[in-house]
């Protein structure tokens, strides 16, 4: 027996004829025309058919036998028509005639129409067709069997009449048409159907045209939003800075009136020390757009966002000046143009006349077993703002792991070898300036080491920046770097309060940066400072500047290096600008810091941009090219 997986079980022409001889018996057909339930009969028919070796259920043989009687009695009208070809239409033909023949006479049409809300499809075709057997298969949920032989399959040759059912009213009666010429020329001619669009008509050239414009549109919409939102933004921080430099006014004038209300009687007290000329003050205004108040101060236009403010203190040792600028707009309008020009005017220009480090040979002195990443870190900065050769003296321990880094480096493992100090001091001559402390250590040997490399620069006027643990050496031993004007220190918050409170020694008052700024400068004998943090303050024993460049919330590691690296090549560029005559009147060392200060803030907020919270200082350094150009090339 045959299985189609689908449609049921297919019957065999030797099964379908056991079962028509089975089916065709005396018993059976007296049960059938008698009052017995069908199911009980055919529950006999497939019993029976179990014995003869064809596993059927009574249901299965039920459809069957109504199948071949509907085919029966097709074949029997079709024997008038069609010349007797009533075989192609019904196989068993004969042996359904003759039991047939033999029972009572049936009623053609209301076996078709009972057949038609059944099982069987109207189509004329067997039980084992598709939509029965399918049909089957779920109303009685057995699984089918794999098909393994071939069984033919029978279909009438000639057309088929299908029953229609007509409605009239509420009655509805079934007729089966006779002929389907016969039908056709009784309904009436239906109206042609309207041809359906199909949209793969539609070219789909045409198609992705469209989807580009649309895609181009909604782009255009995009950036014409984000632009309105910028300049939004651009007068909203406008408005703050002219808001903020208002009141910086309004204060002036206070302490303007103030200072001119005092009595005259206190030019008669105790001959005093007359106070030192009050420092020239520099302004990016021209002096024609300046007035002057009743006491004489200079007020500044209030469309002009550079300002200092007025003196924090009366003791004229204590004036300092803080400079506000934003670069937070793309116009750098908000800038500080007369110490950003000096900043510009040390930076030598890009000649093919010039020779391999002649814009800058650094030595950077750290780098230990434990500290890799932070001589690396001020070396490679130093090569990315234009000085032409770095060199690392460090110790044997980690001067493979820092040349692995970058081929661009020159690396001395000799920090840690007994002769350290002559041999760094051979290389002195050819260096135009020295970086202290990154990755430096603590070890008393590496800081013994430090300290006599600090002196061997010193005596051959060298420019040198300390950081890091560099300013631990310092805190100990402030005498080693005290009063010499090339010097420059850039600690953070901690490192200064140590500094602070070893030369003081009381705490640091943490209300008033600036105050404590200016006190440790002077302290250490007008030497440069430079107080990392949210604003960078900046001194050198007569002024405070504060460098306000817009930076980010972001503070990784690395960071002070790139800082102290690139403070190291400035620091050579306006030494050698000072000597050349192109800074007068401002320190040196405070325009180097200035612009080393403004270059990391700017690298940092345009790493910030890009990478957000997943910022790290190799992502910092990849912007100092862009940054440099942005704020000292435009």
């Amino acid at each position: 027996m045959q299985a189609n997986t689908t449609r049921g079980f297919l019957w065999s022409d030797i099964e379908t004829r056991t079962l028509l001889n089975i089916w065709g018996e005396q018993d059976i057909q007296t049960a059938l025309d008698g009052n017995f339930r069908n199911s009980f009969v055919y529950r006999d028919v497939s019993r029976r058919l179990g014995a003869m070796g064809f596993e059927r259920t009574p249901e299965q043989c039920r459809v069957r036998i109504k199948s071949l009687k509907r085919q029966y009695l097709l074949a029997k009208e079709g024997n008038l028509r069609n010349n007797g070809q009533y075989h192609k239409i019904c196989k068993f033909y004969d042996i359904m005639e003759s039991i047939l023949s033999n029972r009572t006479a049936l009623d053609p049409q209301e076996l078709m129409d009972s057949g038609v809300g059944a099982e069987e499809a109207g189509d004329g075709l067997e039980e084992d067709g598709e939509d029965a057997q399918d049909r089957y298969s779920e109303s009685t949920g057995e699984c089918p069997y794999p098909a393994e032989t071939e069984v033919k399959l029978e279909y009438p040759a000639v057309p088929i009449p299908i029953p229609v059912k007509i409605t009239v009213g509420n009655n509805s009666t079934s007729a089966k048409p006779t002929n389907s010429s016969k039908v056709a020329g009784q309904l009436p001619a239906r109206p042609p159907k309207r041809p359906r669009k199909r949209r793969s008509n539609f070219p789909m050239e045409k198609l992705m045209e469209q989807f580009l414009e649309q895609s181009a549109q909604a782009e255009d919409n995009f950036y014409r939003m984000e632009e309105q939102r910028l300049q939004a933004e651009d007068h909203r921080r406008e408005a703050e800075h002219t808001r903020e430099l208002h009141m910086l006014q309004m204060l002036g004038q206070m302490f303007s009136g103030i200072s001119s209300g005092r009595p005259s009687s206190s030019s008669s007290a105790p001959s005093k020390p007359s106070p030192p000329a009050r420092p020239p003050v520099i302004s990016s205004t021209p002096p024609s757009q300046h007035t002057r108040g009743p006491s004489g101060h200079l007020k500044h236009p209030a469309c002009q966002t550079d300002c200092f403010s007025q003196p924090l203190s009366t003791d004229p040792q204590a004036l300092v000046f803080e400079r506000y600028y934003s670069l937070g707009s793309s116009s750098h309008q908000g800038m500080d143009d007369d110490i950003v020009s000096l900043v510009k005017s040390i930076i030598p220009p890009l000649t093919s006349k010039k020779h391999k480090g002649q814009d800058g040979r650094i030595g950077i002195i750290g780098g230990c077993k434990d500290y890799t990443g932070a001589p690396y870190f001020a070396a490679i900065s130093a090569l990315k703002v234009g000085g032409d050769l770095s060199h690392v003296f460090c110790t044997k321990d980690a001067a493979t792991v820092i040349k692995s880094y970058s081929p661009e480096l020159i690396v001395h493992p000799v920090l840690d070898s007994p002769n350290a100090v002559e041999e760094i001091e051979k290389w002195l001559p050819r260096l135009h300036g020295i970086v202290v402390g990154p990755g430096l250590g603590r070890e008393d040997f590496l800081l013994k080491t430090a300290k006599e490399v600090i002196e061997r620069s010193k005596a051959r006027d060298i420019p040198i920046v300390i950081d890091a643990d560099g300013l631990w050496l310092i805190t100990h031993q402030p005498s080693v770097i005290q009063g010499y004007q090339k010097g420059i220190l850039t600690p953070n918050f901690m490192e200064f309060t140590r500094l602070f409170e070893a030369l003081h020694h009381e705490p640091m008052n943490s209300s008033d940066h600036q105050r404590s700024v200016l006190q440790l400068s002077g302290a250490m004998g007008n030497l440069t400072l430079v107080l990392k943090g949210e604003q960078d303050l900046i001194s050198d024993g007569s002024k405070v500047y504060s460098c306000n460049v817009e930076g980010s919330g972001r503070r990784c590691g690395g960071q002070g290096d790139l800082l102290s690296g690139s403070m190291g090549v400035m620091a050579h560029w306006a030494h050698a600008a000072s000597t050349a005559g192109l800074i007068r009147g401002m320190n040196p060392s405070v325009v180097a810091a200035f612009g080393a200060c403004s270059l990391t803030r700017q690298c940092n907020n345009q790493a910030f941009q890009r990478h957000g919270r997943s910022t790290t200082t190799s992502d910092m350094i990849q912007e100092i090219g862009p940054a440099f150009r942005k704020l000292f090339d435009s």
